[in-house]
């Protein structure tokens, strides 16, 4: 495992309270790496992701791409100053070139670690006032300990993992009890705008179609598979963004250059010059704007799940209730002067 730190040396961490970081990293999945490659289970190229990941960090201009995740990286830092309690630590799960950090403060988060697997994105990072440690780490495969951090989030990356719940498992063991997890995932809509336009045109042009868009978890799944990797006190949330672009070939343009091209394995390796003209074609048919712009829609949901603490409030049993919904219609014998509610 390569591991750059941030904002200190190695040396630095095999001295004094440093030590105590590189304990943290002496852990690993508890899973072993499967081989990559095509399949049910499999349905992502990830070093075809992490090679589109490096390409699109080194970029000169790679700042004009990251609207979307910054805007997230936003929202998710609102819901981590929801919570009124200061972490120790906490782990940044694909955090990019830092989209979450810079939102937040060491009066919220007292270190940081941040994981991805692009190394250009994380030399490349955001400055934050927070102390942070990048590592170099999969989403599938996490080097940490169990009962580590006190907080995890992830901003627009899981949507690519293979096994999601293997890995929502793994971000359940790396939480210390009453530990919390704020993440945010692209939806089942998302780009649902480029997927039918594209259709529609490989279909009349070449008499078929394969994907383009990479699938997507739907919203109903997330409070299931979060509550089966043992989270509980959950909330599932969703929300969209809808971005106006002059055409389909900017959009796709913008897509590349977040790093968000298809790397599934099932995708076509082309398609022909005259199908992409049908398709940016059919799009502003179908979906174009009075001012010449068409919209992409971004479907984003946003999940919190808790660690079980003994502490953590729980509902009461089922029997122990002692007045009846039945009973409201008598409130209005109680209630002095003959009042009626």
């Amino acid at each position: 495992m390569r591991i750059a730190f941030s904002a200190m040396g190695a040396r630095a961490l095999l001295r004094g309270p440093h030590r105590r970081l590189l304990r943290l990293l002496l852990g690993g999945s508890s899973g072993r790496r499967s081989a990559a490659g095509p399949g049910a289970l499999s349905p992502f190229d990830r070093q075809l992701k992490r090679k589109q990941k490096e390409w699109a960090a080194a970029r000169p201009e790679m700042q004009r791409c990251e609207y979307l995740r910054e805007e997230v990286g936003g929202r998710i830092a609102d819901r981590v100053f929801d919570i009124t309690r200061t972490f120790p630590l906490a782990l940044d799960l694909g955090c990019g070139r830092s989209y979450i950090a810079q939102h937040l403060n060491k009066d919220v988060i007292e270190q940081l670690f941040q994981a991805d697997i692009a190394e250009n994105a994380l030399k490349n990072a955001i400055e934050s006032e927070i102390p942070r440690v990048s590592v170099i780490a999969d989403e599938e495969f996490l080097p940490f300990k169990e009962n580590t951090f006190d907080l995890v989030v992830s901003g627009l990356s899981l949507h690519w993992v293979n096994d999601l719940p293997k890995t929502l498992h793994e971000i359940h063991r790396i939480l210390k009890p009453d530990g919390v997890f704020i993440g945010a995932m692209y939806g089942g809509d998302t780009l649902y705008e480029l997927r039918c336009s594209l259709q529609l045109a490989e279909l009349e042009r070449e008499g078929g179609f394969s994907p383009h868009v990479s699938p997507f978890t739907a919203v109903s799944d997330l409070g299931h598979l979060l509550g089966g990797a043992g989270f509980n006190t959950l909330t599932v949330d969703t929300d969209e963004i809808q971005v106006n672009y002059p055409g389909m070939f900017e959009i796709m343009d913008d897509l590349q250059g977040m790093g968000e091209s298809n790397c599934s394995w099932s995708r076509k390796p082309m398609l022909h010059r005259a199908t992409m003209l049908a398709a940016a074609a059919v799009y502003r048919e179908m979906y174009g704007n009075d001012d010449g712009t068409v919209p992409a829609t971004f479907q984003i949901y946003y999940m919190i799940g808790w660690k079980f603490h003994e502490t953590q409030a729980r509902p009461a049993q089922r029997g122990s209730a002692t007045a009846s919904f039945g009973d409201l219609r008598k409130i209005n014998e109680l209630i002095p002067g003959g009042k009626k509610l």
